[in-house]
């Protein structure tokens, strides 16, 4: 089937086997192997990409049905020349240990973003929302306090 993603930015049509995943699409046929599969099966988060702004699981999402979206990867949030804002708050905040939920993890922060009034927002609901990328070695309180930096910047 023929499939159009609007893939960081740049109209991208392929054919694809109806029963493709998009996380296979992006890794094997479009290089963008930032998206890291762990469990396929949508618990993990490892894959989370944006879609249409919205952090969404590549595992579970079958690339037909993203025909005509927005699809954000880490390639695509991430400036030419330098680190995002979220990749140098991961840094300074030591967010960062293997880096397998990385990709994952900016991802969400990034569509947090987007959706804006990230000041209300007080640390147990953004733990919630941040937890829905695993984790095995930081502990999380590096990843919130980059998300804060980043969501909730001090003036």
């Amino acid at each position: 089937m023929r499939v159009t993603l609007v893939l960081n930015g740049d109209a991208r049509t392929l054919d694809v086997d109806t029963t493709e995943r998009l996380c296979d699409t992006l890794r094997e046929r479009l290089d963008l192997t930032a998206t890291h599969v762990g469990c396929s099966e949508g618990v993990c988060g490892a894959c989370t990409i944006l879609l249409d702004d919205t952090p969404a699981r590549a595992c579970l999402a079958l690339t037909v049905q993203c025909d005509g979206a927005r699809v954000e990867t880490l390639e695509g949030l991430t400036p030419a020349d330098a680190l995002s804002p979220a990749q140098q708050a991961f840094v300074q905040h030591g967010a960062v240990q293997c880096g397998f939920c990385t990709p994952g993890f900016l991802a969400v922060i990034e569509g947090l973003r987007r959706q804006g009034d990230a000041a209300s927002w007080d640390e147990a609901t953004l733990r919630r929302e941040l937890s829905t990328v695993a984790c095995r070695c930081t502990g999380y309180d590096g990843i919130v306090r980059a998300a804060r930096a980043v969501l909730q910047p001090t003036p």
